[in-house]
This record gives structure tokens, sequence and C-alpha cells, in this order.
């Protein structure tokens, strides 16, 4: 007879899996001082270094770059922006930004699977009956809601990747509209990070406020308030109906 194993076994194998790799990227994170490359004196400091790895070793230095961008987005850690740019700076505008991407995207999905099952029960026991009724609201049109999160910029992305994780959406769902929604803001910073060289130089800060600039953050907003249209229409409709 062949044994089944239990749901309870199970969650408990996840959730040590996920505390598991939680820690060793913690510990790689601080083994190799990673944290401290995250700020514009590092770049400013490193930019040549950074610039012949990258020309020696282009493949190595992409994966490298993708996997602290990754750490840094899991384990929620500041500076992330500059790893933005620099990716913009060191690849390119079009490499950069995918490589940016795919590096917080994959990130924001580690922590959600953190919080899912190594937080989760916690969480819920914390907010208890009042997540009920929001949970099935929100996942009804998960999808739009979690692009537009993406898309607008307005809640930090680290509480975004908790909440989503504590109402339930599915991983499906979560990872495309991270990866998705993330992609006009990352090409966006892409974009300053490929033309910073000559401020560098000149021991200038860019001027991160560009992205802010109604030309910039109009469409972003647009993009936003479109994938909630679905949201709207079924309200519509619901209405209509009753």
């Amino acid at each position: 007879m062949v044994k089944t194993t239990s749901p309870k076994t199970t969650k408990t194998a996840k959730r040590f899996l996920v505390l598991a790799l939680f820690m060793c990227g913690l510990s790689a994170f601080l083994f190799f001082d990673l944290g401290s490359y995250l700020s514009y004196q590092a770049l400013v400091e490193n930019e040549e270094y950074l610039r012949r790895a990258v020309a020696a070793h282009h493949l190595p230095a992409a994966a490298a770059y993708v996997g602290t961008y990754m750490l840094a987005v899991a384990l929620s850690l500041p500076g992330a922006i500059w790893l933005t740019l620099s990716g913009g700076l060191l690849f390119g505008v079009w490499l950069g930004g995918a490589l940016a991407v795919l590096g917080a995207g994959t990130g924001a999905i580690f922590m959600f699977l953190m919080a899912k099952y190594v937080l989760g029960d916690a969480l819920r026991a914390r907010f208890g009956p009042r997540l009920v009724a929001f949970e099935a609201q929100f996942n009804r049109d998960a999808w739009s809601y979690m692009l537009a999160l993406r898309l607008l910029p307005v809640f930090p992305f680290f509480l975004v990747n908790l909440g989503a994780a504590l109402v339930g959406v599915r991983l499906s769902v979560f990872a495309l509209t991270t990866y998705i929604g993330i992609i006009p803001g990352a090409y966006v910073y892409a974009s300053i990070g490929n033309g910073i060289s000559v401020l560098l130089r000149e021991g200038r800060q860019p001027d991160l406020s560009l992205a802010s600039r109604p030309e910039i953050f109009g469409p972003l907003v647009a993009l936003g308030v479109l994938a909630l249209a679905p949201v709207v229409w079924r309200r519509f409709k619901d209405k209509q109906e009753h």
C-alpha cells in the first residue's frame, strides 16, 4: 500500500524549504557584504571595475546582477533603485531593464512564498475575520488589482508582496502580474542609468525626479487605471443585473 503525504506534512516541508532558502540568501548577502554596493557612492567608486568585469565576463556578470537584485528584493533591502540604474549603466537600456525585471520579479516571488508559507498562519491569525470579505472581493479580480498595484508605485514593493500572500492570491497570478507590471518602471530607471556616466565622472547625482514627471508618470498611471477597467465593468454589470 502506497503511503500518501498529509497536507500538513507537505505544508511543513514547504515552510522549511522556503525558510532554508531565505536563510541561505541572507547568509550570502551578509557574507559577500552585498548591501554595501546598494548606493550611489558604491556606483561611483566601482564604475570602472564593474564595466571591465561586465566586458570580460558578460554572462557571469549578468547572472551575478540578477542574483544580487533577487536577494535585495527577497530580503526587502533598501537600494534596489540603484541596482536598476546600474543595470542600465552596465548592460544598456534593453538588456539592463530585462535583467532588472527578472531579478526584481523573482525576488518578489520568493518573498511572496516566504510570506505565504512561513508567515502566513501568523499573519492570518493576526487579522482574522476582517480578511475574509476583503479576500473574496480581491481574488475575484486579482489579476486587475495586482497589475494596477505593480504599475502604480503607490504602495511599497514589499508591502504588495506581503499583502498578496496574505489575501491568498494564486502564485501564477502574482508572478505574471509582477513580471509584466514592473516592466515600464524598470525601463524608465534603466534609461536614466544608461545616461549617468557623465554625471558619475563629474561627481553629480542623477535626477531621479525624472521618473515622476507628468510625461513619464502619466502613462504609468493611465496603464494602472486601464488595468482596473475590467473591475469597473464587472461592478457596472452586477449593478445592472440587480
